[in-house]
């Protein structure tokens, strides 16, 4: 069903109905036979207009065209079908006959609104005064038949012309095929009512099959007129609405199409290749014309065609291009062939159906005859017999909106049914009440009907006077070379579609695609492209960014990385620095070592414990030293731990524990020196706190402010392990750790060894002060290069350990860098100091030996002798003084 034309405002119709009034008045000064010569009229208590196509457009200013034999003479016959059955109905307006003039629209709207005003003429007042008769006798007018409503039209484009003419007269009117959207309007066509459902519902059930076959981006083809395009609006705005279906180009087919103009339709439509759906609003000489330039242009297979029901299940848009046509889907309101209508129609002869004035013109047409001299067709055809018979001498299938034909004539005749109920309660015929009112109040009746139609269906309207939408759907398939439009689904308000019974030009079942954008991968997210939500490029969620949804990545919480493939994030693993790792077996071997050998050492001093070389190296502070060497040996075990609360409360204890016993040792020892020397240069009376005890005392008295300064650190922070996961969070978040620590920060770390670094730093200023000490006196020597030493490496250890902050192996270099520079600190301590001794007493016994004995006179002696020759320093060789001073020394010792 089509309809063209533009739309046309009450002004308008104000305008023509006052251009014809002259008309209308010359006509009804006509014959009886020239009156009726184009209609057909029955009589009856209530007489219904008919609207039908039953010829084309003329040509050349001709109104009238060729004879249409299904659109107009099978719709025609319907009305006269169901206004018979009507009739004979004893329950449905009994003693009440309904009568009919139908009107011939010729598919043209200013035509039909011409024959139109033929329904208005009852309601016309006529002022005669002006006219006279030949004789001078005043005119007799004959009255018209007043019309109570309208079937019709079928174009959409005629329907709103008359019915702006009708809704000022308020005469109802029900349309069979009209499905115009703007029909919908019922402040403008408030008496317009169809049995048919617009083309709203159309485009409806047009985006609900593109959205069930995944396709979101298509092309819309549009016949120019109201039909074509008002279709077209209403699927782009629905598509809108709802979302999710995008239109790449919307194209429109001129109501006169130029040479070559089909073809630059397709060209246009190969410009957006991605877009292979072809939405369809157009009559069916456009459609044909549309797949044979796509067949020329060799798109077999390319295009995905929706056709409306102007295509529906028609075999004539589709004659001889098959294969480009093959997987079209076609839309077409739900009907069912009437047999009752059947045997009505075949059969009508010449002879008992001369109430349809154009029935010998349809005869002629449809037995290919000639009827008589007063014929139409060329005088070379043969002559009708009469005898033909429709469906056996020719063929015949029953048009498809016969079904909403004899359902509209219904409509207004339960509508009269129910009125006449209402208004003449028991009375038999029609009664003074109902014969003087108006179009407005069957038009409520109208729509308040409900019975079951022709096809079983229920007929309502809404509020609007629309009938529901109830749409079958096809498919062209091409099976063993013959074809068939294939019922594959259903809509009425929701759709049923049949995926696995449709079939495509590539013969698989699978439906093809026709999106502007390929679904994004997992992990993924869409970035549309700007004003075509459609269309995007997909972006990979970067780093430790998941899909969150379609169009968005999120960061993962801090103890999460996104999964394999970015759609969600899954927990960190969790590590710690085992003790097969090769960066804790070269630490721990270091320190099984020195363990090994501080062990050692130990055992040796205690077993030789008042030899002479034991005695004179200081036991007390030695085993002190020896205690601090042995802890700075274990804090490895401690660093490389899996830490828990206790393991991270000892390496605050130890940390810089035994640091601190090896240096407040060692500056004891180095002060008690310089102490010495100082107090001998000065007075021949010993300093104070030079006593073993007093030495114990300082050195413990040291070790304490460690302890304090470790225990205030417990009570403001205490001790508790962390996962830290900033310092593995490498780019690649694959892998990325969370690291098991204890919460000691790089600060807390170097002030809790700062205490420490304190004592080696100033026991390495007495031990530069005491580097004049003879040889014979005590370890300052040996404490000196041992302090060297150790500064060397500390001062390698700071760059080391936080220039390596934030590398991603921090937790493995800091520890590993921590634990072995404490180690070689140890190692130095052991080595410069006792590995000598031990060495002599081990291997040279005969060495530790007791010499002599020093007084501290020899000491005051030595010092003094010491000033001198420093003075001598600046004129003499060292060799020379150290000699110089060790006899002085020896000479002293024997005097004394």
């Amino acid at each position: 069903m089509l309809y063209e034309g533009k739309r046309l405002i009450s002004c308008h119709c104000f305008f023509l109905l006052t251009a014809k009034f002259y008309w209308i008045l010359t006509l009804m000064q006509r014959t009886h036979g020239q009156e009726y010569a184009h209609s057909i009229r029955l009589d009856g208590d209530i007489i219904l207009g008919g609207l039908f196509p039953v010829h084309a457009k003329g040509d050349r200013g001709v109104p009238c065209g060729e004879l249409k034999k299904e659109k107009g003479i099978h719709r025609l016959e319907a009305m006269l079908y169901a206004v018979d059955q009507i009739n004979k109905d004893p329950d449905l307006l009994a003693n009440i006959t309904l009568g009919v003039r139908i009107l011939d629209t010729c598919s043209r709207d200013t035509y039909a609104l011409e024959q139109s005003l033929t329904f208005v003429q009852a309601l016309i007042e006529k002022d005669g005064s002006d006219v006279k008769c030949a004789n001078g006798d005043p005119p007799i007018f004959t009255k018209p038949d007043k019309i109570s409503g309208v079937i019709g039209a079928a174009a959409s484009s005629v329907s709103i012309m008359v019915a702006n003419i009708l809704r000022l007269f308020k005469i109802p009117q029900i349309s069979y095929a009209s499905t115009a959207p703007e029909l919908s309007d019922n402040t403008r066509y408030d008496y317009f009512s169809r049995v048919v459902p617009p083309d709203s519902y159309q485009a409806q059930a047009m985006v609900d099959i593109v959205t069930a076959l995944g396709w979101n981006y298509v092309s819309t083809l549009a016949s120019e007129g109201n039909y074509g395009e008002s279709g077209v609006e209403a699927f782009t705005q629905i598509s809108r609405e709802i979302g999710g279906v995008c239109i790449a180009q919307s194209l429109k087919i001129p109501r006169e199409p130029r040479p070559g103009e089909f073809e630059k339709i397709i060209k246009r439509l190969l410009e957006t290749p991605n877009a292979r759906a072809v939405i369809m609003f157009a009559n069916e000489d456009d459609i044909r014309r549309v797949l044979e330039a796509a067949k020329k242009a060799n798109q077999s297979g390319h295009f995905l065609w929706i056709g409306s029901d102007s295509w529906g299940s028609k075999i004539s848009p589709v004659q001889q291009q098959e294969e480009i046509a093959e997987g079209a889907v076609t839309i077409l309101p739900k009907r069912t062939s009437i047999d009752g209508f059947d045997r009505y129609f075949r059969s009508r002869t010449l002879a008992n159906n001369r109430r349809n004035v154009w029935f010998a013109e349809f005869w002629e047409e449809n037995f290919g005859c000639k009827l008589g001299s007063h014929g139409k067709r060329n005088s070379n055809i043969k002559k009708c017999t009469g005898l033909e018979r429709i469906a056996r001498d020719s063929a015949y299938e029953q048009e498809g909106k016969v079904q909403f034909v004899i359902d509209a004539v219904y409509s207004m005749a339960y509508a009269l049914h129910n009125m006449h109920k209402d208004l003449c309660p028991g009375y038999v015929g029609l009664c003074p009440r109902m014969s003087t009112t108006d179009g407005k109040e069957l038009l409520s009746y109208i729509r308040a009907v409900n019975f079951n139609g022709s096809a079983g269906t229920p007929v309502v309207f809404n509020e609007n006077g629309d009938a529901p939408g109830r749409y079958d759907i096809f498919q062209y398939q091409i099976t063993n070379k013959s074809t068939e439009y294939k019922v594959i689904g259903q809509w009425s308000n929701q759709l049923h579609l049949n995926v696995e019974d449709m079939q495509w030009a590539n013969r698989e079942h699978t439906h093809p695609a026709s999106v502007c954008s390929l679904p994004c991968k997992a992990g993924e997210r869409k970035k549309t492209v700007k004003g075509v939500p459609c269309c995007w490029h997909c972006e990979r969620c970067e780093g430790y960014h998941y899909q969150v949804d379609e169009f968005n990545c999120e960061l993962c919480p801090i103890n999460k990385r996104p999964n394999a493939n970015r759609t969600d994030c899954q927990l960190i693993p969790i590590i710690k620095l085992e003790w097969h790792s090769p960066w804790a077996i070269v630490p721990v071997f270091i320190a099984i070592l020195g363990i090994i050998a501080t062990t050692f050492v130990i055992v040796t001093f205690v077993r030789y414990n008042d030899t002479p070389i034991v005695r004179a190296s200081g036991r007390e502070l030695s085993y002190v030293l020896l205690t601090g060497i042995f802890l700075c040996y274990s804090i490895t075990f401690l660093m490389i731990a899996a830490p828990d609360t206790v393991v991270c409360s000892f390496r605050r204890i130890f940390l810089g524990l035994g640091m601190c016993f090896s240096y407040a040792a060692l500056l004891t020892k180095t002060n008690r020196i310089h102490r010495i020397f100082e107090q001998g240069k000065k007075s021949v009376t010993a300093p104070k706190f030079i006593s073993p005890a007093s030495q114990l005392v300082i050195t413990f008295s040291l070790i304490s402010l460690q302890l304090i300064g470790v225990f205030i650190w417990f009570a403001i922070d205490p001790p508790h392990t962390i996962v830290d996961y900033g310092e593995q969070r490498t780019l690649e978040p694959e892998n990325a750790r969370g690291v098991l620590k204890c919460d000691i920060s790089d600060l807390s770390l170097i002030c809790s060894l700062g205490y420490s670094i304190l004592l080696m730093v100033t026991c390495t200023v007495y031990a530069i002060k005491t580097r004049g000490v003879p040889e014979t006196f005590n370890e300052a020597k040996p404490i000196g290069f041992t302090m060297y030493t150790t500064c060397i490496i500390w001062l390698a250890f700071i760059p080391i350990f936080f220039g390596t902050a934030q590398s991603a192996e921090k937790m493995y270099i800091q520890t590993t860098t921590l634990t072995i520079s404490m180690s070689l600190s140890a190692s130095v301590s052991l080595g410069m100091l006792y590995m000598p001794k031990v060495y002599i007493i081990i291997f040279h016994p005969e060495q530790n030996v007791q010499k002599r004995k020093r007084s501290f006179k020899a000491v005051v002696t030595a010092a003094t002798m010491q000033s001198k020759l420093t003075q001598k320093g600046n004129d003499r060789p060292n060799g020379e003084v150290k000699t110089e001073l060790c006899e002085s020394l020896e000479t002293n010792s024997k005097s004394s």
